[in-house]
């Protein structure tokens, strides 16, 4: 399984969002510059949360990304449902039905009712950590290098 770096930048930019004193906007530029990550990507990943209602922007000079919500009434569940993306999944190479290997298919129907119920339990867990409880575990003062 692939490490899910969308999912990590989300939950990193949401915990320096969160952190700033006094809260202010950041720019795609300075999360991608913090974050080794291409702007593009950056707005990309904060537009679906965005549309979910976890960030906002503002538009302007002094514009940027802000927190919609409080830290506490965001979840990595949250997160994790406005990227709409799946940890674990199992997926046939090449086309979307392939006539391929007969095993292949055998493994992917076996596999994909216990992947599903592995991913509620994902879910319900990732529900039970807010973005609060991230940043009570951030040492103090919050290291913000570059931002």
């Amino acid at each position: 399984m692939k490490r899910n770096s969308r999912f990590s930048l989300a939950l990193h930019t949401l915990a320096h969002l969160a952190a700033l004193t006094p809260a202010r906007p950041l720019t795609s530029g300075e999360i991608g510059d913090h974050s080794g990550t291409n702007p593009v990507v950056v707005r990309r990943t904060l537009g679906l949360l965005r549309e979910a209602g976890l960030v906002s922007s503002e538009k302007g000079h002094s514009g940027g990304w802000l927190l919609a919500r409080p830290p506490e009434e965001i979840t990595l569940a949250d997160v994790y449902a406005a990227l709409g993306e799946r940890f674990l999944r199992m997926e046939i190479e090449g086309e979307e039905n392939p006539p391929g290997c007969a095993i292949e298919h055998a493994l992917l129907g076996s596999v994909e009712a216990a992947l599903d119920d592995a991913e509620a339990l994902l879910v319900s867990r990732l529900s039970k950590t807010a973005l609060a409880d991230i940043l009570k575990r951030i040492p103090k003062p919050v290291p913000i290098s570059g931002i």
